[in-house]
């Protein structure tokens, strides 16, 4: 069975896991192994447990999470 504390991931995260692990125990895999998978998608989607990020006022156009690739000639 996985570890760890599902507390912190948002209700959508647990829907979304859920229905994932149904459809891998449609598939066959046994309950516990589909499980596992299921919460290792969610984190591989989402980055874990953690809410999303929300950018304060003081970074809006500040180019927070683009990143730029200089080139020179």
């Amino acid at each position: 069975m996985p570890q760890g504390d599902k507390s912190k991931y948002t209700d959508k995260q647990k829907r979304q896991a859920e229905h994932i692990e149904e459809g891998y125990e449609q598939k066959g895999v046994p309950a516990d192994e589909a499980e596992a998978r299921a919460w290792a998608t969610v984190n591989k989607q989402d980055g874990g447990g953690q809410e999303a990020r929300r950018l304060g006022p003081q970074e809006v156009g500040l180019g927070y999470g683009v990143a730029l690739v200089l080139t020179t000639p």
